[in-house]
Parts: structure tokens; C-alpha cells; sequence
């Protein structure tokens, strides 16, 4: 009787071997072997080996999902490129006035001496308040364009609280005003950057800076923005706005610069530009005004137009950030990509190489 359970299992075990012979049979034919790399035409068309492991097809989704964030980063850069050319373009339309003025003013200076000193806008008096004017962005993804400006505004207001000076701040872009209404700090106004600034824009920054010192809320205004440097560089600079120097307007230089392409690559061409000559005004020449009103009127100008000219560095040391770093995140999603294949190559390899063992077990056990 045992013999025969025995017998009974042994045929079992052969019939479940036999029952789909051509299962395995069609799969290692010789002459279909022979037929795939012989044949050129059935190697062009037959369609790649799908890998039924979970691991390989995340792996493989991840890759497309690296491959379309680096599209969108690369685009980012064209695009930061593009508004980095509309801001020098405003930098270079806004030059002929400040040269005229400039040259107005070192004119006007020289005519009157020191009557000028008498001026309520050129006056120093004693510090016992000070406005800080903080310029950063709007947006982010720009590396640490921001980051470093807030810190920077936060070293001075410590620095002016140290030496018992009273402080306050204007803001200029959504993220220094964020941060620092949260933490609660003394602001007095705050106003949005944007891409494209306008001389509407610095027209109201530089009504509120006046009126403010005019009044005797603050007895200096200072000015913290980021001088663009190059593509790769910039630096958060610190400038006096109010009270003004009458030197310093007369005898201070500019510098204007030119975004550059060679070789698909992005660069930036500075240049210096003298000091506008004073203008000659005579002695006999009669004005219709005093002078001095001439100059009282003159100073909101210059004010206006500095606030506008950093304004316009200051965007465009941000799209130079945010190409900087769009073009990081796009090398990263690159590597990124490059190692997942790999890693994706082996884990295919990996289930091919075992479904080949699989088929050659089953066909040895035939054997």
C-alpha cells in the first residue's frame, strides 16, 4: 500500500513537469536564439525586456520625475537670464538724468560754498534715531540672496541697539517683511520690490524717508541693499541716505554692467564711469530762483533716483542668484538622474539574469 501512495506521487510530480511542455520548450529553442542575433531586422523591432520588479519601476518613475525637475530649472535659468538684461537695460536708460543732475548739482555747490550747509537735507545733527531701509525679494528659490541680507539688517540693528541708538526699519519685499513682523521688530512702512522696478515706486520710498527725517521721527537713514557683483557674487553693502554729503554727490563715480554670453555660458562686463563735470554757471548768471531753492529741490531728485538705482541692482543681484542656483539644482538633477540609471541598470540586470536561471532550472529538470 505504501508502495503504491509512493507511485502515486512520484507520477504526480512527473505530470506536473509535462502538462506545458511548450512553456518552456519555445523559450529556449535553439533556432529562436539563433533567429534573434542572426536575424537584424527582428533585433530592431523586438521590444525591450520589461522588468516586473517594484524596485526597478520606482526607480525608473523617480528618473522621469529628476529628468522633467530638470527641465524646469534649466527654463527657470533662460527665464532669470532674460530679466537680468531687462534690469541692465533700466540701469543704462536711467544714466543720462543722474548725470545731468550730478552735474547740476557740483555746478550749483560751487556757486553757492558754504551756503549750501545751511540746507535742512545737509544738515548732521546728533544720532539719537536711525531708520534702516532693508531691500530684499519677493520671491525665493534665489540661494541665499535673501538669508544674507536679513542677517546682515539684523548684525546693524543690534549694532545701533548696542550703542543705545533707537531703530527702526522700512522694508522693501515680501521676504524681510515676513520675517521680521513675526519676530516683532519696530517697522515704520513696508513696500513690495517686484521684478520691474519704477521710478513710481521709489518715488514713494523716498516721500516717506524724507518726510520722516524732515519731521525729526529719525535723525539718519540708512540704506541696506545687495550690490550685484557677477553672476556667481554679491555682497550686502551699507550706504547713508539721509543726511546727505554734498561731496559725495559732486564727486562720487558710477559703474554700469552687461550680462554677457559665450559658449552657452553667462558672464558680466563692468564698467567705470567717471565723475560727471560740474556745470559752469557764471557769476554774473541771474537765476529766476535762489539757488538754494534750486538745490533743496534738486536733493529729492538725486534721493529718488539712488533709491530707484538700488532697487534695480538689487533685482538684479537676485535673478544673478536664482540663475546661480537654478543651475545648480540642474547639474544635482543630472547626477541624480546618471546614478539612478545606473542603479536602475543593475536592478534589471539583476531580474533578468534570475529569470535566466529560473529557465534553465526548469529545463535541467526536464533533463
Amino acid at each position: 500500500m505504501k508502495f503504491l501512495c509512493v507511485a502515486a506521487a512520484a507520477l504526480a510530480t512527473a505530470s506536473a513537469f509535462t502538462t506545458s511542455p511548450g512553456a518552456l520548450t519555445t523559450s529556449v529553442a535553439p533556432s529562436g536564439l539563433n533567429n534573434i542575433f542572426s536575424d537584424n531586422a527582428s533585433h530592431r523591432t523586438r521590444r525591450a525586456t520589461i522588468v516586473m520588479d517594484g524596485k526597478a519601476n520606482a526607480i525608473r518613475d523617480r528618473i522621469k520625475t529628476v529628468n522633467n525637475t530638470k527641465k524646469i530649472t534649466s527654463a527657470m535659468k533662460l527665464v532669470a537670464a532674460a530679466k537680468v538684461r531687462r534690469a541692465q537695460d533700466a540701469v543704462l536708460a536711467t544714466r543720462p538724468f543722474s548725470e545731468t543732475l550730478q552735474s547740476v548739482f557740483g555746478g550749483l555747490i560751487a556757486r553757492l560754498g558754504g551756503e549750501a550747509a545751511d540746507l535742512p537735507l545737509l544738515t548732521q545733527r546728533e544720532v539719537n534715531k536711525v531708520t534702516l531701509v532693508v531691500i530684499t525679494g519677493d520671491r525665493g528659490l534665489c540661494g541665499g540672496y535673501n538669508s544674507f541680507m536679513i542677517k546682515k539688517a539684523e548684525a546693524r540693528f543690534k549694532d545701533l541697539k548696542a550703542q543705545g541708538i533707537d531703530c527702526d526699519l522700512i522694508l522693501i519685499g515680501k521676504k524681510g517683511s515676513t520675517y521680521f513682523q513675526r519676530r516683532e521688530y519696530p517697522i515704520r512702512k513696508i513696500f513690495e520690490c517686484g521684478q520691474n522696478p519704477n521710478s513710481k515706486q521709489a518715488l514713494a520710498i523716498s516721500e516717506e524717508i524724507i518726510n520722516s527725517f524732515l519731521s525729526g521721527e529719525t535723525d539718519a537713514v540708512e540704506l541696506l541693499y545687495t550690490k550685484f557683483v557677477s553672476l556667481i557674487a554679491s555682497s550686502p553693502s551699507v550706504r547713508t541716505l539721509v543726511p546727505f554729503s554734498a561731496s559725495e554727490i559732486s564727486q562720487k563715480g558710477d559703474e554700469v554692467f552687461q550680462l554677457t554670453s559665450s559658449g552657452g555660458d553667462f558672464g558680466v562686463e563692468r564698467k567705470e564711469l567717471e565723475v560727471a563735470e560740474p556745470q559752469d554757471f557764471p557769476n554774473d548768471m541771474i537765476f529766476e530762483q535762489d539757488p538754494l531753492q534750486i538745490v533743496n529741490s534738486i536733493l529729492p531728485l538725486y534721493l529718488n533716483g539712488q533709491i530707484l538705482r538700488t532697487l534695480q541692482e538689487s533685482v538684479a543681484s537676485e535673478l544673478a542668484a536664482r540663475m546661480q542656483s537654478m543651475q545648480s539644482a540642474s547639474d544635482n538633477a543630472g547626477a541624480l538622474a546618471k546614478r539612478l540609471s545606473q542603479e536602475y541598470n543593475r536592478a534589471r540586470q539583476a531580474a533578468v539574469t534570475q529569470e535566466i536561471l529560473e529557465i534553465v532550472s526548469g529545463a535541467s529538470a526536464l533533463e
